[in-house]
């Protein structure tokens, strides 16, 4: 099966993943939508934060580090004419666990941003991309 989009209306919009997933995304009443689901622009976002999510839990979970959650803030910036990329982005990356220590954070963001975050390494062609994290002890 390919990925596919169909129009439903006025701004609306039903993607099918390749995966068998679907999704609703929608414009803002103040664009002529009806409110119904993401925008495309805020689903590039939580794609790329999604990636690099999977992938520092890949990588902690393979150095047998105890990450009990995890969760990324995104702090971005659009140019103000079309087209309106995101021109810079920041993912804050919060990871709890226990005994998870610094360096293997650092390597883990490292790695995802640099080499398999594919999401994140193509926004970075367009926008300036920085990460930041804080390590919390799980209680």
């Amino acid at each position: 099966m390919k990925d596919r989009l169909k129009w439903i209306d006025d701004f609306g919009f039903l993607g099918e993943t390749a995966s068998g997933h679907s999704l609703v995304m929608d414009g803002g009443l103040e664009h002529g939508g009806r409110n119904r689901g993401a925008r495309p622009m805020e689903l590039l976002l939580h794609g790329a934060a999604g990636c690099m999510a999977y992938d520092i839990i890949a990588i902690l979970k393979n150095k047998k580090k105890d990450v009990r959650d995890l969760w990324i803030d995104i702090d971005k910036t659009q140019a103000t004419s079309s087209p309106k990329v995101y021109t810079s982005i920041n993912f804050h990356i919060v990871i709890s666990g226990i005994d998870v220590d610094k360096e293997s954070v650092e390597k883990a963001i490292e790695l995802a941003s640099e080499k398999y975050c594919s999401a994140s390494i193509m926004l970075g062609k367009t926008a300036t991309m920085s990460y930041t994290y804080e390590i919390r002890e799980y209680a």
